[in-house]
């Protein structure tokens, strides 16, 4: 019986039954289950170091790395009928905002998986042969050096991660970002990788601090969607363009993830093809193309990819 109310005295807690619901999909190490479930790192250890202890949770070392996955002994060894009520739990949870934005995030930590370590071919357990070096990550910057030194904008840039991928073949890039903590994170990234050529400003994106005619390139990468107003934004995008400027966006398709406005602040749930093709068509962008970026199966969210051209001055 004190066996039994220690186990569940540890199980009532919502980020311990968090933990655990993440971990029977797949393993995970602490950076990447802080980033799923949105807790601090400490937390996140403390959690999984009494899970440990209750035999629940186990760890396990991969080169440099520590994982933790689901015990077997959670399954078993006096603690069988414990695993499908917990299931049962989880399965009536999965409606729940927390719930739905902790798997949003966990896709999005496997996303990035495969993204930077893909597999393909005949070879492995799972049918698929691994391919040591195979990364989107060098892809894009194989890309990069295929384009000419432009003048870039990275707007609504967040941490500054695709500030820092642009910035390795770009000819200068001001971010901009209306979260001063926000920037401060992204400096220190770009600090870390030694790039020079970055300029980072505080700002909306319907009021952007560049001048006029000033940018070859404005990316906004997952950021309209955070505009109050995205007819102001994309004209903001125009206005600094040169003549013959181009404007990439990546949003997302319609979705009905309501978390997301709470959670991370979005004012928009997405665009449709033609909704983003008519706002760039409104806005003065000529030569517009609206295509489906990337989708997976079960995801809710679709990458949606547009680009538009800014008309050149009449002679």
């Amino acid at each position: 019986m004190k066996e039994a109310s220690a186990l569940y005295r540890l199980l009532g807690d919502e980020a311990r039954l968090r933990l655990l619901r993440v971990l029977e999909q797949d393993r995970f190490n602490v950076k990447e289950l802080t980033g799923i479930l949105g807790l601090a790192q400490s937390g996140v250890s403390r959690h999984l170091g009494l899970l440990k202890e209750a035999d629940l949770v186990a760890e396990e070392r991969d080169g440099a790395y520590t994982f933790y996955r689901l015990s077997p002994d959670i399954r078993g060894t006096g603690k069988g009928p414990l695993w499908p009520l917990l299931q049962a739990q989880f399965k009536v949870a999965a409606a729940s905002a927390l719930v739905k934005a902790d798997e949003a995030r966990l896709q999005e930590v496997l996303r990035l998986r495969r993204e930077n370590f893909e597999h393909v071919g005949p070879d492995t357990r799972d049918g698929r042969q691994l391919v040591p070096g195979r990364s989107w990550a060098a892809w894009s910057r194989a890309m990069g050096m295929l384009l000419p030194p432009l003048e870039v904008a990275d707007l609504g840039c967040g941490e500054g991660y695709l500030t820092v991928e642009t910035a390795r073949w770009a000819r200068h890039v001001t971010a901009v970002d209306r979260s001063q903590g926000v920037l401060a994170r992204a400096k220190a990234l770009a600090s870390r990788k030694r790039l020079s050529n970055i300029t980072w400003k505080k700002g909306e994106l319907e009021k952007l601090p560049i001048d006029d005619r000033a940018m070859d390139v404005a990316l906004l990468s997952q950021a309209l969607h955070h505009a109050g107003d995205p007819a102001g934004a994309l004209a903001e995008a125009a206005r600094i363009l040169k003549p013959g400027g181009r404007l990439l966006i990546l949003d997302l398709r319609p979705h009905d993830e309501t978390w997301v406005r709470e959670k991370l602040g979005d004012q928009w749930f997405g665009f449709s093809d033609d909704h983003l093709n008519g706002l760039l068509t409104r806005a003065g962008f000529k030569d517009v193309r609206v295509a489906l970026g990337a989708r997976k199966t079960n995801d809710p969210f679709a990458v949606l990819l547009a680009v538009g051209t800014k008309p050149t001055r009449k002679k």
